[in-house]
Protein backbone atom coordinates (compact mmCIF):
# COMPACT_ATOMS: atom_id res chain seq x y z
CA UNK A 1 0.00 0.00 0.00
CA UNK A 2 1.10 3.52 -0.50
CA UNK A 3 0.04 6.94 1.17
CA UNK A 4 1.29 10.09 -0.47
CA UNK A 5 3.47 12.41 2.26
CA UNK A 6 4.63 15.72 1.37
CA UNK A 7 4.62 14.86 -2.16
CA UNK A 8 6.47 11.24 -1.97
CA UNK A 9 4.94 7.94 -1.70
CA UNK A 10 5.86 5.96 1.19
CA UNK A 11 5.23 2.29 0.78
CA UNK A 12 4.18 -0.69 3.76
CA UNK A 13 2.26 -3.22 4.21
CA UNK A 14 -0.71 -3.90 6.85
CA UNK A 15 -1.53 -7.64 7.58
CA UNK A 16 -3.25 -9.68 10.47
CA UNK A 17 -5.34 -8.59 13.01
CA UNK A 18 -4.93 -8.09 16.96
CA UNK A 19 -2.90 -5.38 18.56
CA UNK A 20 -0.79 -3.45 16.33
CA UNK A 21 3.12 -4.27 15.83
CA UNK A 22 5.27 -1.78 13.90
CA UNK A 23 8.29 -3.17 11.96
CA UNK A 24 10.95 -0.53 11.09
CA UNK A 25 14.12 -1.64 9.07
CA UNK A 26 17.90 -0.55 9.34
CA UNK A 27 19.65 1.47 6.59
CA UNK A 28 20.02 -0.02 3.43
CA UNK A 29 17.18 -2.45 4.25
CA UNK A 30 13.98 -2.14 3.68
CA UNK A 31 10.03 -3.90 4.80
CA UNK A 32 11.45 -7.32 2.87
CA UNK A 33 13.59 -8.10 5.68
CA UNK A 34 10.77 -8.78 7.76
CA UNK A 35 9.03 -11.35 5.43
CA UNK A 36 10.28 -14.43 6.97
CA UNK A 37 8.66 -13.50 10.50
CA UNK A 38 5.28 -12.46 9.00
CA UNK A 39 3.67 -15.56 9.52
CA UNK A 40 3.81 -15.79 13.22
CA UNK A 41 4.05 -12.47 13.82
CA UNK A 42 0.44 -12.01 12.19
CA UNK A 43 -1.04 -15.26 14.42
CA UNK A 44 -2.41 -12.99 16.94
CA UNK A 45 -1.69 -9.65 16.37
CA UNK A 46 -1.61 -6.67 13.44
CA UNK A 47 1.69 -6.44 11.25
CA UNK A 48 2.37 -3.14 9.68
CA UNK A 49 5.98 -2.74 8.03
CA UNK A 50 7.38 0.83 6.56
CA UNK A 51 9.94 1.48 3.74
CA UNK A 52 11.49 4.10 5.72
CA UNK A 53 12.35 7.72 3.51
CA UNK A 54 14.71 6.89 1.01
CA UNK A 55 14.64 3.45 1.08
CA UNK A 56 12.52 -0.02 -0.68
CA UNK A 57 9.34 1.52 -2.56
CA UNK A 58 9.89 4.90 -0.42
CA UNK A 59 10.68 8.16 -2.13
CA UNK A 60 13.04 10.69 -0.55
CA UNK A 61 12.07 14.14 0.90
CA UNK A 62 15.21 16.13 0.57
CA UNK A 63 18.88 15.69 1.22
CA UNK A 64 19.20 15.11 4.53
CA UNK A 65 16.68 12.64 6.25
CA UNK A 66 16.53 13.48 10.23
CA UNK A 67 15.04 10.59 12.21
CA UNK A 68 12.44 12.92 13.16
CA UNK A 69 11.36 13.64 9.41
CA UNK A 70 11.21 9.38 8.98
CA UNK A 71 9.45 9.10 12.78
CA UNK A 72 6.90 11.66 11.05
CA UNK A 73 6.74 9.62 7.99
CA UNK A 74 5.94 6.90 10.14
CA UNK A 75 3.24 8.96 12.31
CA UNK A 76 1.69 9.76 9.20
CA UNK A 77 1.12 5.74 7.83
CA UNK A 78 -0.27 5.30 11.49
CA UNK A 79 -2.70 8.06 11.32
CA UNK A 80 -3.98 6.70 8.23
CA UNK A 81 -4.59 3.04 9.46
CA UNK A 82 -6.26 4.67 12.84
CA UNK A 83 -4.19 3.33 15.41
CA UNK A 84 -3.72 4.90 18.57
CA UNK A 85 -1.31 2.57 20.00
CA UNK A 86 1.31 0.06 18.93
CA UNK A 87 4.68 -1.91 19.71
CA UNK A 88 8.01 -0.87 17.71
CA UNK A 89 10.27 -2.71 16.74
CA UNK A 90 13.29 -0.86 15.26
CA UNK A 91 16.39 -2.63 13.73
CA UNK A 92 19.74 -0.75 13.80
CA UNK A 93 18.67 2.56 11.70
CA UNK A 94 14.67 1.75 12.49
CA UNK A 95 15.67 1.85 16.53
CA UNK A 96 16.75 5.62 15.97
CA UNK A 97 13.32 6.10 13.85
CA UNK A 98 11.67 4.23 16.85
CA UNK A 99 12.76 6.55 19.38
CA UNK A 100 12.27 9.71 17.70
CA UNK A 101 8.33 8.63 17.06
CA UNK A 102 8.45 7.62 21.06
CA UNK A 103 9.89 10.90 22.17
CA UNK A 104 7.09 13.16 20.10
CA UNK A 105 4.63 10.31 21.08
CA UNK A 106 5.11 8.93 24.17
CA UNK A 107 1.32 8.04 24.55
CA UNK A 108 0.95 6.25 21.46
CA UNK A 109 3.91 3.38 22.03
CA UNK A 110 2.90 0.29 24.08
CA UNK A 111 6.44 -1.58 23.67
CA UNK A 112 9.23 -0.38 22.12
CA UNK A 113 12.54 -3.13 20.88
CA UNK A 114 15.74 -1.63 19.73
CA UNK A 115 17.07 -4.37 17.86
CA UNK A 116 20.94 -4.21 16.96
CA UNK A 117 20.50 -0.30 18.08
CA UNK A 118 21.35 2.08 20.35
CA UNK A 119 19.74 5.36 21.99
CA UNK A 120 22.85 7.50 22.41
CA UNK A 121 24.00 10.04 19.40
CA UNK A 122 26.53 9.19 17.06
CA UNK A 123 30.31 10.12 18.65
CA UNK A 124 32.94 12.10 17.16
CA UNK A 125 34.42 8.97 15.62
CA UNK A 126 31.15 7.94 14.50
CA UNK A 127 30.51 11.21 12.62
CA UNK A 128 33.93 11.06 10.82
CA UNK A 129 32.97 7.55 10.26
CA UNK A 130 29.26 8.55 8.49
CA UNK A 131 31.37 11.57 6.30
CA UNK A 132 33.87 8.58 4.77
CA UNK A 133 31.05 6.67 4.15
CA UNK A 134 29.46 9.77 2.25
CA UNK A 135 32.35 9.93 0.01
CA UNK A 136 32.75 6.13 -0.37
CA UNK A 137 28.78 6.01 -1.60
CA UNK A 138 29.76 9.37 -4.24
CA UNK A 139 32.98 7.69 -5.62
CA UNK A 140 31.06 4.10 -5.91
CA UNK A 141 28.10 3.18 -3.77
CA UNK A 142 27.64 -0.58 -5.21
CA UNK A 143 31.27 -1.17 -3.80
CA UNK A 144 30.02 0.79 -0.80
CA UNK A 145 26.87 -1.54 0.02
CA UNK A 146 28.85 -4.83 -0.92
CA UNK A 147 31.33 -4.07 1.69
CA UNK A 148 28.92 -2.55 4.34
CA UNK A 149 26.45 -5.36 4.28
CA UNK A 150 28.83 -7.89 4.45
CA UNK A 151 30.91 -6.28 7.46
CA UNK A 152 27.64 -6.05 9.44
CA UNK A 153 28.18 -10.11 10.32
CA UNK A 154 30.26 -11.61 12.66
CA UNK A 155 33.53 -12.70 10.28
CA UNK A 156 32.79 -16.47 10.87
CA UNK A 157 29.56 -15.83 9.52
CA UNK A 158 30.27 -14.59 6.69
CA UNK A 159 30.47 -18.09 4.60
CA UNK A 160 27.74 -19.76 6.80
CA UNK A 161 25.45 -16.63 5.57
CA UNK A 162 26.85 -16.05 2.64
CA UNK A 163 23.56 -17.15 0.21
CA UNK A 164 21.65 -14.67 2.33
CA UNK A 165 24.00 -12.06 3.09
CA UNK A 166 23.55 -11.47 -1.22
CA UNK A 167 20.18 -11.19 -0.80
CA UNK A 168 20.82 -8.41 1.57
CA UNK A 169 23.20 -7.14 -0.96
CA UNK A 170 20.61 -7.40 -3.79
CA UNK A 171 17.92 -5.66 -1.90
CA UNK A 172 20.37 -3.17 -0.61
CA UNK A 173 21.52 -2.39 -4.60
CA UNK A 174 17.84 -0.98 -4.68
CA UNK A 175 18.32 1.70 -2.63
CA UNK A 176 19.02 5.36 -4.31
CA UNK A 177 21.96 7.15 -3.62
CA UNK A 178 20.40 9.89 -2.59
CA UNK A 179 18.44 7.96 0.14
CA UNK A 180 22.03 6.27 1.17
CA UNK A 181 23.68 9.59 1.62
CA UNK A 182 20.18 11.46 2.96
CA UNK A 183 19.86 8.68 5.80
CA UNK A 184 23.44 8.84 6.56
CA UNK A 185 23.36 12.84 6.99
CA UNK A 186 20.50 12.22 9.38
CA UNK A 187 22.23 9.47 11.67
CA UNK A 188 25.15 11.53 12.02
CA UNK A 189 23.10 14.73 13.66
CA UNK A 190 20.48 12.72 15.63
CA UNK A 191 19.79 13.25 18.90
CA UNK A 192 21.03 11.56 22.03
CA UNK A 193 18.16 9.50 23.85
CA UNK A 194 19.21 7.58 26.22
CA UNK A 195 16.80 9.68 28.78
CA UNK A 196 14.36 7.62 26.68
CA UNK A 197 14.98 4.29 28.36
CA UNK A 198 15.16 5.61 31.77
CA UNK A 199 12.21 7.92 32.00
CA UNK A 200 9.33 6.81 29.07
CA UNK A 201 6.43 4.62 30.52
CA UNK A 202 6.12 1.84 28.08
CA UNK A 203 8.16 -1.48 28.13
CA UNK A 204 11.55 -1.49 26.77
CA UNK A 205 13.78 -4.33 25.29
CA UNK A 206 17.17 -3.90 23.73
CA UNK A 207 18.74 -6.72 21.55
CA UNK A 208 22.51 -6.76 21.98
CA UNK A 209 24.49 -9.10 19.77
CA UNK A 210 28.42 -9.74 21.84
CA UNK A 211 30.22 -9.34 18.12
CA UNK A 212 28.29 -6.43 16.59
CA UNK A 213 30.57 -4.86 14.83
CA UNK A 214 28.71 -1.67 13.85
CA UNK A 215 27.64 -1.26 17.98
CA UNK A 216 30.17 -1.21 21.12
CA UNK A 217 28.54 -3.71 23.39
CA UNK A 218 29.79 -2.00 26.43
CA UNK A 219 28.14 1.47 25.78
CA UNK A 220 24.84 -0.87 24.94
CA UNK A 221 24.56 -2.11 28.45
CA UNK A 222 25.80 0.74 30.58
CA UNK A 223 22.63 2.53 28.62
CA UNK A 224 20.49 0.12 30.28
CA UNK A 225 22.19 0.47 33.84
CA UNK A 226 19.23 1.51 36.39
CA UNK A 227 16.37 1.14 33.69
CA UNK A 228 13.44 -1.50 33.05
CA UNK A 229 15.03 -2.40 29.99
CA UNK A 230 14.64 -6.00 29.31
CA UNK A 231 18.23 -6.87 27.53
CA UNK A 232 18.78 -9.89 25.33
CA UNK A 233 22.02 -10.86 24.14
CA UNK A 234 22.75 -12.46 20.91
CA UNK A 235 26.45 -14.08 20.41
CA UNK A 236 26.96 -12.81 16.79
CA UNK A 237 26.75 -9.53 14.54
CA UNK A 238 24.77 -6.55 13.41
CA UNK A 239 22.02 -8.87 11.33
CA UNK A 240 20.40 -10.62 14.57
CA UNK A 241 17.35 -11.33 12.21
CA UNK A 242 19.65 -13.78 9.85
CA UNK A 243 22.66 -14.81 12.34
CA UNK A 244 19.94 -15.61 15.01
CA UNK A 245 16.53 -16.01 13.47
CA UNK A 246 14.66 -18.59 15.57
CA UNK A 247 16.11 -17.36 18.57
CA UNK A 248 15.44 -13.57 17.47
CA UNK A 249 11.84 -14.44 16.47
CA UNK A 250 11.02 -16.23 19.85
CA UNK A 251 12.07 -13.02 21.96
CA UNK A 252 10.03 -10.85 19.80
CA UNK A 253 6.99 -13.16 20.71
CA UNK A 254 7.58 -13.42 23.83
CA UNK A 255 8.18 -9.47 24.29
CA UNK A 256 4.62 -8.99 22.56
CA UNK A 257 3.07 -11.07 24.32
CA UNK A 258 3.59 -9.72 27.61
CA UNK A 259 2.78 -7.14 26.61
Amino acid sequence: MVLEYKGTNIFYTDQGKGQAIVLLHGFLENSSMWEPFIPTFTKKNRVICIDLLGHGKTGCLGYVHTMELMAEAVEAVLKKLKLRRSILIGHSMGGYVSLAFAERNPDAVKGLCLMNSTARADTPEKKLSRDRAILAVKHNHKTFILMAITNLFRPKNRTLFSKEIKEVIREAQKTPLQGIIAALEGMKIRDDREALLHFSPFKKMLIVSKKDPALDYDSLIAQTKNTQVEVVEFPDGHMSQIENKDEFSHKIMYFIENI
